[in-house]
């Protein structure tokens, strides 16, 4: 194995892991906010899940690995640069606590680098059509109508119920569903970086086409997205938790429910679709289904424009980054050396307001507008 492969698997286990701790936020952002679940506890539990959930299944692997480029017509360094940009979009994207894809920022990467390097033919684009582009519109849009309907009808069922017995109920159950989406996205998420080693070992020979994530392959990306993910995003997780609405615990339930078999239902159909998104859309949903609820378009819309950029805003440095690299080696170092130096600047700002596991609900939550009850006049 030459030493550019073992960069280039590195550098996507190091996407794996920023993967990890930009989406925690989508397993834990409303169980921390409703306070079913300790911060730090909350983190600790989704990093565990996410390495078993990444046992679970290889199908969205094999949809990467080879359904969406020409593995005969890149190389590893194509697959080096594309990982870059997923990267460094990962990272501004993490520093403006904006829940953006890691997915799309990974086949965004990919997209560009390979366009740059062997041309736009050699992009599968009906593949990238029917399995990336058509979930990112539709997941995010039918995870928020079942979260939005259900939530409606939770709170109409249980509108005789006692508020403080809903709310210790509900709580208990989030830990659950959030344990739900934790392993959802193990199942989902890590499979997009074995995706990536497999083609990377399929493009130099080592692997014969449409083979299989080898199992050290499984067992490297389970860890490092697990890792990731215990660190805890903190950032987005105040975002998605606390800035799009009130969350109460049945709101909770409801979205994380969702989100999970959303999510379930396309890893076995091998949709490599945003966790994200999903997670979002069902946040949304949730937030409009209970009434009087507060919701935040302002915020929706700062994300959706992120989700907008995301394709070719990571195709854009991914193919800089490929161009750098194809030099020879002196360039593969440069660009290497250079999305360092991006990766540590980033940290550097992201130090001056620091969220962490002890200030993450401190954001003030939206004020629930409530409808005030009628006087009676004759009293």
């Amino acid at each position: 194995m030459s030493v550019l492969v073992v960069a280039v698997i590195m550098t996507a286990l190091v996407f794996d892991f920023t993967n990890g701790f930009h989406d925690t936020a989508n397993a834990m952002a409303t169980s921390i906010a409703t306070g079913a679940l300790r911060p730090k506890v909350a983190v600790l539990l989704a990093g565990a899940l996410n390495l078993v959930g990444a046992f679970l299944s290889v199908a969205v692997a094999k949809t990467i690995s080879g359904g969406l480029v020409n593995e005969a017509r890149i190389t590893p360094v194509v697959i080096f640069g594309g990982l870059l940009g997923a990267i460094v979009w990962n990272l501004l994207t993490w520093l403006l606590s904006l829940p953006s894809s890691s997915s799309h920022a990974l086949f965004g990467g990919l997209i560009g680098a390979t366009w740059v390097y062997a041309g736009s033919d050699a992009i599968q684009f009906s593949n990238v059509a029917s399995k990336v582009l058509l979930p990112l519109v539709l997941s995010p849009v039918v995870a928020g109508v079942v979260a939005l309907v259900a939530t409606a009808v939770l709170y109409r069922i249980a509108r005789r119920v006692e508020q403080g017995t809903l709310t210790s109920f509900f709580r208990r159950t989030q830990v659950v569903s959030a344990s739900m989406v934790a392993l959802s996205h193990g199942t989902n998420d890590a499979q997009k970086t074995m995706g990536v080693i497999t083609l990377t070992l399929v493009t130099v020979g080592l692997l014969p086409a449409s083979a299989d994530p080898p199992l050290w392959v499984i067992a490297s990306c389970a860890v490092a997205i697990a890792s990731g993910t215990a660190l805890g995003g903190w950032r987005i997780i105040r975002t998605l938790g606390r800035r799009i609405s009130d969350i109460q615990s049945p709101q909770g339930f409801v979205a994380e429910s969702s989100t999970t078999a959303v999510i379930l239902t396309s890893s076995h159909l091998g949709f490599p679709l945003s966790t994200t998104q999903v997670a979002t859309g069902s946040i949304f949903g949730a937030s409009r289904g209970r009434r009087g609820a507060t919701v935040r378009w302002g915020v929706a819309r700062r994300m959706a424009l992120a989700w907008l950029l995301t394709l070719p805003a990571s195709a854009v440095i991914g193919a800089l980054a490929t161009q750098l690299a194809a030099t020879g080696t002196a360039g593969t170092v440069a660009v290497a050396v250079l999305t360092a130096g991006v990766a540590l600047g980033i940290y550097v700002v992201s130090r001056r307001g620091p969220v962490t596991g002890d200030n993450v609900n401190d954001a003030p939550a939206p004020v629930a507008v409530l409808t005030p009850a009628p006087v009676d006049r004759a009293a």
